[in-house]
């Protein structure tokens, strides 16, 4: 009985060039994943129906997605140093 919710941020590192780094932003209800946000794409994508409804309205929002790519650069690329020392 009741909800699982979740929210998984990930910073993949393909190379030492920072340009080179790709956030993901996951939101998952119930282990389903609803929305995405990817760096490398720019938006958010849905993938249930109220992920797609929620992505419209997020993508539509540019201060959101500032916001988003804002984490790129505060976090990702400030990690990126301890990344590649591992």
């Amino acid at each position: 009985d009741g909800y699982f919710e979740q929210r998984v941020v990930e910073c993949l590192y393909s190379s030492k060039d920072l340009q080179g780094i790709e956030m993901i932003d996951s939101y998952v209800f119930n282990k389903v994943e609803d929305i995405r946000f990817n760096s490398t794409v720019g938006k958010y994508v849905g993938y249930t129906e109220h992920g797609v409804k929620n992505a419209e309205a997020w993508n539509s929002d540019a201060g959101i997605l500032a916001q988003e790519l804002g984490e790129l650069e505060r976090y990702c690329k400030q990690h990126a140093p301890i990344a590649y020392s591992a």
